[in-house]
């Protein structure tokens, strides 16, 4: 009896094989999906104008889309739902009037208002019945009208009154900016700033703070400046007019030193008390 001269078959051992297929579950990684996104176009909107909520990355097999007024997807939220085998448009309770939605799911806002301000969800229903959400934000500021500066004292005394100036009108979400002679406030320990900077008290003031004065305002979408507010001297200057004044008296008291002088002392006296 021979034996068969032929090679023995070589085979895969089953360790061999799962090391294998581990392997390849290793390497290959399944694409994923894009992330849905929604961004505010412009960022920060002017109250009256329009903005867009606009939607990125919406998957090809959607099925339709609903948006809400705030953070959750409450059915009293709901803004309008749109369906894009039918491309039929629905409005919900949250509905002004003022949204459109595309057939991209992208949100249009015609005229916002302050009111607008806040927090906008996207609901996409895929065709797989997978609901996912994502949240935009909305963003308002009004236009700023020109500011003026009013001062509660337009007739301070040298070293002993304060002056307040205040920067009108007062709006929300606005930064207020404070010159003197179109430059920066000097760092002083007399001039004091509102936690807003609103508000600028110059305490004891001086003649050395007598200028013009602005405050400029300014939000996101707009900026404005004030007119010159102009400190004047007023009783600045009167109390050295009244040293000088009778500084000048005394010498010519003191030159007239004579008969007369009781006289002088008396007009002098009067002159003072008049002061």
């Amino acid at each position: 009896m021979e034996l068969s001269s032929a090679p023995p078959r070589r085979g895969r051992l089953p360790g061999q094989e799962l090391l294998l297929a581990v392997s390849l579950l290793t390497f290959w990684n399944p694409p994923t999906t894009a992330q849905v996104t929604v961004e505010s176009v412009p960022p920060n909107a002017a109250e009256g104008k329009d903005v867009l909520l606009r939607v990125h990355s919406l998957p090809g097999d959607l099925l339709g889309c609903h948006w809400f007024r705030g953070e959750s997807v409450a059915p009293t939220d709901r803004i309008v739902s749109y369906v894009v085998d039918t491309q039929v448009t629905t409005p919900g309770p949250a509905h002004s009037g003022r949204e459109t939605i595309y057939p991209n799911g992208s949100l249009l806002f015609q005229r916002v208002t302050l009111n607008h301000t806040g927090y906008y969800t996207l609901q996409t229903v895929r065709r797989n019945i997978q609901v996912e959400e994502v949240t935009g934000q909305l963003r308002v500021f009004p236009e700023l009208p020109k500011p003026n500066v009013t001062s509660n004292n337009s007739d301070p005394v040298e070293n002993e009154d304060s002056v307040v100036l205040t920067c009108e009108p007062q709006t929300q979400s606005t930064s207020y900016l404070w010159s003197v002679n179109r430059k920066s406030l000097p760092a002083s320990t007399r001039l004091e700033l509102s936690l807003d900077n609103r508000t600028l008290t110059i305490h004891r003031v001086t003649r050395n703070d007598t200028g013009n004065y602005e405050c400029e305002t300014r939000n996101p979408v707009s900026a404005g400046r004030s007119d010159p507010f102009t400190l004047n001297k007023g009783h600045l200057g009167a109390l050295i007019f009244t040293v000088s004044f009778f500084l000048l008296l005394v010498g010519f008291i003191c030159s007239s030193f004579s008969s007369s002088c009781g006289r002088n002392l008396h007009y002098f006296f009067e002159i003072i008390a008049l002061l």
